[in-house]
């Protein structure tokens, strides 16, 4: 049973709009500090036009900043020369340390030339797709107001729903990113239940597998160990890990515990500490 820590493949830094006290630099220092052996820093990219509810604003100001008067956020474009600047400074400050460069990629299915150009700019080692909205009604909205619109179960079945088509439009990413994004919004008071929708989750595992794609075991919200059980049952053969860090002091949060649990069901480290885990 391993007692190293996997690499951090999904950081964020104050690269990403979305991260206002992101560090690069304090972020592989906290790994050194922790004996993490890799980071992937897999910055945002995102296209949608989601609209957001009155309290998410105001709980987030820096997110409010980028909304209009009816609500609606826009990301800024994503600089990716400076991203890739800052990249190597770390990785000539911290030679001990593996940094990887990336990107995070929203709904990459729906936006396929903007995504291209990025990509051109420069080499990205771990390309995340993950999916963080739907449309409803005309608009975007993220699980609050999925929620809100759809109920938590429609909306839950939905977004499961809505993972092949992402894996179908586009062959950009390697990884999908926290499967399981909405439970982060789920009540506190509610049992969040992963056998409800084992159908829709399985239907999801299969299209990533057979687009030969690797899970994230995203530990934000530790994913249900079923779902890594299901995925090998449908064919899934690599696993990533990922903290969804937005600050230096959530790097690996619940690495060991994520790792036991995935060599439980027979997945294992790979040579390199930046390797994905085969079984």
């Amino acid at each position: 049973m391993t007692e190293v820590p996997p690499g951090d493949s999904h950081v964020h830094s104050e690269w990403s709009w979305d991260t206002p006290i992101g560090d690069m630099e304090a972020t592989c220092a906290r790994a050194v500090e922790l004996g993490v052996p890799a980071v992937a820093f897999t910055e945002h990219l995102d296209h949608i036009v989601w609209t957001a509810d009155r309290a998410t604003l105001e709980e987030s100001p820096h997110l409010a900043s980028f909304a209009d008067a009816e609500g609606r956020v826009t990301a800024p474009p994503f600089d990716a020369a400076g991203y890739l600047a800052a990249i190597e400074r770390c990785r000539q400050r911290f030679p001990s340390l593996r940094v990887l460069s990336g990107l995070e990629i929203g709904e990459p299915h729906l936006h396929t030339e903007a995504v291209a150009r990025i990509l051109s700019a420069g080499h990205f080692d771990r390309v995340l797709g993950s999916m963080h909205a739907l449309p409803i009604a005309g608009t975007y909205y993220e699980p609050p107001g999925m929620f809100e619109h759809l109920g938590r179960v429609e909306a839950f079945r939905r977004y499961l729903t809505e993972i092949p088509a992402v894996v179908a439009g586009s062959d950009v990413f390697s990884v999908f990113a926290h499967i399981d994004y909405p439970v982060r919004f789920w009540p506190a008071t509610e049992r969040f239940d992963p056998y409800a929708f084992e159908s829709e989750f399985r239907h999801a595992l299969k299209a990533l597998a057979q687009g030969g794609r690797t899970l994230e075991v995203n530990t934000r919200v530790p994913l249900h160990p079923e779902i890594v059980r299901w995925w090998r049952e449908e064919g899934g053969t690599s696993i990533s890990f990922g903290s969804d860090a937005h600050s230096p002091e959530s790097l690996a949060d619940g690495f060991l515990t994520a790792a036991h649990m995935v060599e439980a069901h027979g997945f294992h480290p790979g040579r390199e500490p930046h390797d994905l885990w085969h079984r």
